[in-house]
């Protein structure tokens, strides 16, 4: 794993790059990276990265017909978005894992693959939850 210092103390750190199901919103990939590894397809492209803009902005956007297309763009950003940081939120929130527990890159890829394949489990009950409660009624 690769180590950066921020201010005096130094950390060791990987990226989990997920893909979620638009649909269901369970993780379907997982790759782990360094932390500061950058996508080579990205290096020699002029990429425009779309930022959500912060909410402070997005509360003093004008009441135009542009404002309101604005808010539009940024609220479906965040729900995208959204749909991504939710399995980060179980692991992080539910499954109280917020740091890296092993050296190597091989372990902790493991441990995340085991921690969001039971995210999924969790977040695949709200499905058996909504099929049991139509087949009900």
């Amino acid at each position: 794993m690769h180590q950066t210092k921020k201010g005096n103390q130094w950390h060791f750190g990987m990226k989990a790059h997920i893909g979620v199901d638009a649909q269901s919103e369970l993780v379907h990939t997982l790759i782990g990276t360094v932390a500061n590894v950058q996508r080579e397809e990205n290096l020699e492209l002029p990429v425009t990265w779309h930022i959500a803009m912060r909410p402070s902005k997005r509360k003093t956007l004008p009441k135009t017909a542009m404002g309101e297309l604005m808010e539009k763009l940024e609220h479906a950003k965040a729900s995208i978005r959204a749909k991504v940081e939710h399995p980060f939120h179980v692991i992080k929130n539910l499954f109280m894992h917020r740091k890296t527990h092993y050296k190597g890159m091989v372990k902790n890829t493991a441990q995340l693959f085991s921690l969001l394949g039971f995210a999924n489990l969790l977040l695949a009950r709200r499905w058996i939850e909504n099929a049991d409660s139509q087949v009900a009624s």
